[in-house]
This record gives structure tokens, C-alpha cells and sequence, in this order.
């Protein structure tokens, strides 16, 4: 059976992105440029995409720029992103160009997507990206990423060989 596509439009045009595919024309086209590795962005990076993204539209919303409806979609999108329901969708190579446009992007059509309903259409960049820059949002994952994975994984990684090596020290002396 052949894949099935839809047309999406975008200010380069239009594209064909598979029918399934929760993102959209930019990250269809970042896939199709540059695929340079075949690794895609680890768990923990697109998890704290996902909580920034949640956090923007909080704060989006506070302000009174983002309507209160439209945030909390977003949000809930934002966190289902961050809990890894969606990696799948994540299909931009680590090896990409720029300030990491391409996976900010993503993120944003997936979320913009995910929290589309019948009667609230969320666009990727101006909802979800709203007030955000790639330059921004992308360190600022690495940075959230990095600081999880060194508490919940690496810490709790050393205690144990501390510990380890403590008692085999006491067994040894």
C-alpha cells in the first residue's frame, strides 16, 4: 500500500507531508534538505521543548496576548509533548542548519496540530511560537534538557556507584 499525503501550504509553497505526520510544511522540508545523520533529537530535548513551549503560552496568556481558551490547548498540547506522546513526530535530523529553526518549528506544528479542535484553529507561529525566537527557545532546551537529565539520571546514577564503591571499600577492608 502506498503512503498517503496531504498538501500543506507555506510561504515556499506547497508541499506534500505524509497524511499521518501531526507536523507541517517546514519540517517536512527540513527532513527532506538536510538528511544528514538519521539521528533525530534525543527524548529529553523534545521533552523540554514541550515545557517551554507550556510555560510561553502560560506567561503568553498572563499578559493578555494569547486568548485564555487558545493558551490552555496549547498548554495542553505543550505538556503531552513533554510527557513523549509525540515523538514520533519528531522526525528532524540533530545535524541541522541554523539556530535549530527546524526542530522549533516542529515543535510548534505538532503542538499548533495536536491542539487544533473544530472550533479553535492554533497557529504554529503565532500561538505557539508566540513572542519566541529559534535563537531563544533552542539553548534554552538544551539548557532545561541538560539540568533534568543531570538530576534525575546522572546524580542518581553517581549516588549509586558512591554507594557501591563504599561498600565494596567495607568488604575489601
Amino acid at each position: 500500500m502506498s503512503q498517503q499525503y496531504r498538501t500543506e501550504h507555506d510561504s515556499m509553497g506547497e508541499l506534500k507531508v505524509p497524511a499521518e505526520a501531526l507536523y507541517g510544511a517546514q519540517t517536512q522540508r527540513a527532513v527532506q534538505n538536510f538528511p544528514i545523520s538519521g539521528l533525530r533529537m534525543p527524548r529529553a530535548f523534545i521533552r523540554a521543548l514541550g515545557l517551554i513551549k507550556s510555560a510561553a503560552a502560560e506567561a503568553n496568556a498572563r499578559l493578555g496576548h494569547l486568548p485564555k481558551a487558545t493558551a490552555k490547548v496549547v498548554r495542553a498540547a505543550s505538556e503531552r509533548v513533554a510527557r513523549g506522546e509525540f515523538d514520533a513526530q519528531f522526525p528532524i535530523d540533530v545535524f541541522q542548519t541554523g539556530s535549530g529553526t527546524s526542530s522549533n518549528m516542529n515543535a510548534n506544528e505538532v503542538i499548533a496540530h495536536v491542539a487544533s479542535t473544530a472550533r479553535l484553529k492554533v497557529h504554529p507561529n503565532d500561538h505557539v511560537n508566540m513572542g519566541q525566537s529559534s535563537n531563544d527557545v533552542i539553548p534554552t532546551a538544551i539548557h532545561v534538557s541538560a539540568t533534568l537529565e543531570t538530576r534525575e539520571r546522572l546524580l542518581p546514577a553517581l549516588a549509586h556507584l558512591r554507594k557501591t564503591i563504599d561498600q565494596r571499600a567495607r568488604e575489601l577492608t
